[in-house]
């Protein structure tokens, strides 16, 4: 078995930075594919309820040949992220476990596949994707050294879609945060010119939210900057 250490060290090295999803998953497929002897493309299949959706890839070979299973809503990429299998088609030309996409990928230039899943806390959460243009690419050893960077592929994707979710869940929370306040700003501006009461002035912006379909804030924003609520009625 290889010696994995540079392989695990390199993976650790691109969560470290703060970057996105798309740049650090982007690393984790060329270093994935530079460590498995025989595949010439590599891709990391993500599934996210039924939808599976390419994440990364690293050549054009592992796109199409994903492109083809997602159409069909089979095949081994998708089966090895749905089953937590592993998958070797050792001669596409000839598999008959997935018979219309085997051919399909066989026409475009697939020889051989080896589908590896994304296994985090006792789940695959999709699935590491190698590819070659040659037929039997990729053997036992092959097979043995793909769960292996598998595992640390794996781990480095939960992190780095951890890291997103937080990331977007910081910018909802700032978002929500500044929707509040401008809310609270346009409730004072009303409840100053009208003399009523804070739960009054949140019902008058409501109210007029609903007259004119147009977004709570984006009411209390206007009503903040110009003066004017929206949708108000004459008095």
């Amino acid at each position: 078995m290889p010696d994995l250490t540079h392989l695990h060290r390199a993976l650790a090295g691109v969560l470290i930075a703060e970057r996105s999803l798309d740049d650090v998953l982007t690393d984790v497929v060329r270093l994935a594919r530079e460590a498995l002897p025989g595949a010439e493309s590599v891709s990391i299949t993500l599934l996210r309820g039924d939808e599976a959706f390419t994440a990364a890839h690293d050549g054009r070979m592992a796109l199409d040949a994903d492109e083809l299973q997602y159409e069909r809503g089979y095949g081994p990429c998708v089966d090895a992220g749905r089953a937590g299998q592993v998958f070797l088609v050792e001669d596409m030309a000839t598999d008959e476990r997935w018979p219309d996409y085997s051919a399909r990928a066989a026409a475009a230039g697939v020889g051989s596949s080896l589908s590896l899943p994304l296994p985090v806390l006792g789940r695959s959460v999709g699935g590491l994707n190698c590819y070659s243009s040659r037929p039997r690419a990729f053997g036992p050893e092959e097979v043995e050294l793909g769960q292996e960077v598998a595992a640390f592929v794996a781990v480095a994707v939960a992190n780095a879609d951890a890291s997103a979710r937080s990331a977007q869940d910081a910018e909802n929370m700032r978002r929500a945060m500044a929707s509040r306040a401008v809310i609270e700003q346009a409730k004072g501006v009303l409840v100053e010119r009208h003399r009523i009461t804070p739960e009054q002035a949140f019902t008058l912006l409501t109210h007029a939210s609903q007259r004119t379909n147009v977004k709570l804030r984006e009411v209390a924003e206007q009503l903040v900057s110009t003066g004017v609520l929206l949708g108000a009625v004459p008095r």
